[in-house]
């Protein structure tokens, strides 16, 4: 695993993103970053204002959908649906 401090910008950037997505699991994040979720808590902490650290850790306390196991076998994808909509302009 990599230290956070190696992580590039980018990297955080996607890593955040990717813990503030409802759907997006822990396990998500420690298969492509290394980070299991207390150190991706402890990455949001230190990159986030505190109040938006707040918000967010509240909203995904217990949050079902953020962890494989206790989420519901028909969430077969980590994002919503209308998320990623591809627009139809030539």
């Amino acid at each position: 695993m990599k230290s956070i401090k190696s992580y590039s910008i980018d990297e955080i950037s996607r890593i955040i993103e990717m813990a503030w997505e409802d759907r997006t699991p822990f396990e998500a994040i420690e298969y492509l970053f290394g980070l299991n979720e207390s150190e991706t808590i402890n990455l949001m902490r230190a990159h986030m204002q505190p109040g938006s650290f707040r918000l967010w850790r509240e909203r995904v306390t217990d949050l079902k959908t953020k962890h494989l196991k206790l989420r519901s076998p028909e969430v077969n994808r980590a994002y919503c649906s209308r998320q990623h909509r591809r627009s139809n302009v030539d």
